[in-house]
Formats: structure tokens, sequence, C-alpha cells
């Protein structure tokens, strides 16, 4: 298989994701947003299905080993633009907000579901990590299944797709391009399996998904009877090894 068909590949189901959300517009309420469909599990477990299955598939781990010659003969120079692509998505959200462009939700809403995300997919992917114990393609560490770097980066495209789906589509599928470039890198430069990064993927897009779920709920405990002008601020962070969460508050 050639490395365009398999990029086309690895588009097409992103491309699908953002496209099994646009056939009918949600309304403004949000009522529909916190019921998590059959349908949308789909693609994340077809990608994180695809992942897992790899670990043991040798005809897989031989497309892992064909896709990385490819990556590298495809893209001549290693970059270090997918430590950067991964939080773009999330920042171009807050970017927007700032510009006047507004999204579903508000600061303090929107961070809280930030943040949960960002928990979700560190807990899964460490978890997975110390798990499967995968070689990295460089030999350097035995934790490269799955991309915690793609799962960032599809977690913030989806993250900016939930806040941004109702104001233009194109903002989604641009923070989807993105996460593709930043896991694309992932196997150029060395570090990761095609495996790793599709199940990456899923993983960062299935997070975010459930930190819209659980959103009313987590909400309500934090901040019910709250009126007060007081404003908190929840940053989260993952270098790859490591996830937690910054927090300030001032009243």
């Amino acid at each position: 298989m050639r490395f365009k068909n398999i990029t086309t590949l690895f588009l097409l189901l992103i491309t699908l994701q953002v496209a099994a959300h646009t056939g009918s517009k949600d309304s403004l309420s949000h009522s529909h947003d916190h019921k998590l469909k059959i349908k949308q599990l789909i693609i994340p477990s077809i990608l994180i299905g695809y992942g897992i299955i790899g670990n043991e598939c040798k005809l897989l781990q031989d497309f892992n080993s064909h896709v990385r010659r490819k990556t590298t003969k495809y893209f001549k120079h290693s970059l270090t633009i997918d430590n950067y692509a991964q939080y773009a998505p999330a920042l171009a959200v807050y970017g927007l907000n700032a510009l006047g462009v507004k999204g579903k939700h508000n600061f303090r809403d929107r961070t809280v579901i930030l943040a949960s995300a960002y928990l979700i997919m560190g807990v899964a992917v460490n978890g997975m990590k110390y798990t499967f114990k995968v070689e990295r393609p460089d030999l350097s560490t035995r934790n490269s299944f799955p991309s915690g770097h793609t799962a960032t980066a599809f977690m913030t495209a989806e993250y900016l797709r939930q806040e941004y789906k109702d104001v233009n589509q194109w903002y989604g599928i641009v923070g989807y391009t993105v996460a593709t470039g930043a896991g694309l890198f992932r196997i150029r430069n060395n570090r990761h399996w095609f495996t790793d990064v599709m199940a990456g993927a899923g993983v960062g897009i299935l997070s975010t998904k459930l930190a819209y779920l659980i959103h009313p709920w987590l909400g309500n405990k934090l901040f019910k009877n709250n009126e007060s002008s007081a404003s908190a601020s929840i940053v989260p962070f993952y270098n790859g090894k490591q996830a937690g969460l910054g927090f300030a508050m001032s009243f």
C-alpha cells in the first residue's frame, strides 16, 4: 500500500468522525450533547481495536514497519511540530473566544470539560502503556502503545469540534487535520508505530466525548449553589509520561 493511500485511509476515518455529526445540527440548548449514542463510539472503537489487535497480529506489525519506512521517505526531515500541534486545537478554542467567536460553553464550563477530558485521556493512555509495554521504534522504552501525543491531539480536536460545530463545521475539520499531522509526525520521528497512533486517536476522541457526557453532573457537583464572583481556572498538562492538572482560583 502506498503512503498516500495510508494517509487517505487515516484522513477518511477522522473525516467520518466529523461527518457523523454534521448531518443534522444540534440545538444550541445543548440538550442532545450529553447523550452518548452508540454510533458515536464506532470510529473511536475501530481505531482502538485496530491498535490492540495490531499488537498481536504479525500482518499488522509488518504493516507498521512499512508505514514507518514510507513516512520517513515521504517526510525528508524530522520535525518537532508534533510536540506543539497536539495543543493547537485547544488553544484555538480559547483564541476564538478571545476574538469574539463564541463557542458552546463559557470559560468555566469549557475549562472543566477540557480538564476532565485530559484526566480521562491521561489515565487511559498511561494505563494502556504500562499494560501492553510495547517497545518504541527507536528502542528507547517499552511504553509506545498508545501514542500520548496523538491522543492529546485528537482529544483537543474533538474538543474544538464540539465547541464550534454549531458555528461552523470547518473548525472541527481543521482541528482533525492538525491532529492527523501530529500523529503522522510521531511515526516520522521514530517515536511510535502506526498502531500506536491509531489507538491514540481513538482514546483521544473517546475521552472528549466522555468529558462532555459527564459535564452536567460534574458541573453541578463543582458549582452547585455557587453564584459568587469567584472564578476558577483549571489547566491540564501531559508531557508524554505524566498527566496532571494545575488549578488557580480568584475571588
